[in-house]
């Protein structure tokens, strides 16, 4: 009975945390929605037939050509069929498209009238769809019920960047406060839905929050040390032709270092509170100095861990780029002096430093909190016994 009031005591708390950020996102912030207006309209179709299909050789250049026939599934073209060219022109990387493919159509409209309909692109909804419920099955499987608050989390992580943090980045907000009040939010959240309300989790959340302010402070020294300029990749110099408010480059890179940290962190602090407590379990009589030496002895390991693996992930992400340099005459020095590639440089430091620093950090307030409890539990009981 009471394990049974316990757990609906935690769906309350969990329906309240929910119900709680969805009524400050959606009345105290608000949202802001950003459209581009232009001529031209995408719609989605499926390829029925290849009428024509020819290698076909322009300046010199051999390439594919196919007419193809297509049926609308979306968009005012829905349920007509249209015919659509692809390889007109000598471009390389050009795909063959088969019967039986859904498309992304692009139509123009010229200023005399005429239309102009191009393949731009596949739809891969399908394959994200498929892929995301075969990530719920396994988690479902393997960690159950803790799957279900990780779940939530996440899905409370995304309803609050795409209807809070990117919309007001848009508007023309400042990035970085934008990214701070976000994490204000998504932390605790995703926290104590993910772990339940506890000592654990309250240390974890305040070990998080601390250390992302020591990284956001180290980030922008980094950022203007370096004097990056934000404008690095092609998507910022789209950006700024499409949006109507300026938005600062610079504190975007921030803003991204912030949030990208923000479930990193989760997996150290959440860890490190645990050994403290487990350690405390097991060995009650530790002394707070041993307490904190052997949750840091365990600690180190899990820093090790933690930077290899973020260091590997911001390569591949930019092995492209690592790539091209590798391959072309530039030297190693050269290359770094890049800003594209500084900038990514500056996000894995920054970020590692941030991660290192957030396990002592966690791991003295847990052993802080663990001691008071004992010296109050010690007290409690003294004063029984007085009695």
């Amino acid at each position: 009975m009471v394990m049974r009031t316990m757990s609906l005591t935690m769906f309350r708390i969990k329906t309240y945390l929910i119900l709680i950020s969805l009524f400050i996102l959606h009345n105290v912030f608000g949202t802001a929605v950003v459209s581009a207006v232009g001529s031209d309209v995408q719609f989605e179709a499926e390829i029925i037939a290849v009428i024509k299909q020819e290698e076909r050789v322009s300046l010199e250049t051999k390439h594919m050509y196919q007419e193809l026939e297509l049926l609308g599934i979306s968009g005012k073209y829905n349920g007509k069929k249209i015919r659509v060219e692809s390889g007109t022109l000598p471009v390389a990387g050009v795909p063959l498209y088969q019967r039986g493919q859904k498309v992304v159509v692009n139509e123009s409209i010229y200023p005399d009238g005429t239309k102009n309909l191009i393949i731009v692109d596949f739809v891969r909804r399908d394959a994200l769809y498929t892929l995301f419920l075969a990530f719920i099955i396994v988690s479902l499987l393997v960690a159950r019920r803790r799957a279900i608050g990780s779940l939530l989390g996440l899905g409370i992580s995304f309803f609050v960047i795409f209807s809070f943090v990117l919309p007001r980045i848009l508007a023309g907000d400042n990035p970085v406060l934008i990214a701070v009040l976000a994490g204000c939010i998504v932390v605790p959240l995703t926290y104590y839905i993910s772990h339940g309300w506890s000592n654990k989790t309250h240390i974890a959340v305040l070990g998080t929050l601390i250390a992302l302010l020591i990284t956001g402070l180290i980030s922008y020294w980094a950022i203007e040390s370096a004097q990056l300029t934000g404008y690095s990749s092609e998507e910022v110099s789209f950006l700024q032709g499409v949006i109507k408010s300026p938005v600062n480059m610079k504190a975007l890179i921030l803003a991204g270092i912030i949030i990208g940290l923000f479930g990193i962190l989760d997996d150290v602090t959440i860890s490190q509170a645990s050994i403290v407590e487990k350690l405390h379990e097991v060995s009650p009589g530790l002394s707070p100095h041993t307490l904190y030496i052997k949750a840091m002895d365990v600690g180190k390991d899990h820093i090790a861990s933690v930077i290899n693996t973020l260091i590997l992930v911001y390569t591949g992400a930019a092995l492209p780029f690592l790539l091209l340099f590798v391959s072309s005459s530039t030297g190693f020095h050269t290359a770094l002096n890049f800003e594209i590639i500084a900038e990514e440089i500056i996000k894995m430091l920054t970020s590692s430093i941030g991660l290192i620093l957030a396990v002592p950090i966690t791991t003295f307030l847990a052993v802080l909190l663990k001691s008071r409890l004992v010296q109050r539990s010690n007290k409690s009981t003294g004063r029984l016994f007085s009695h």
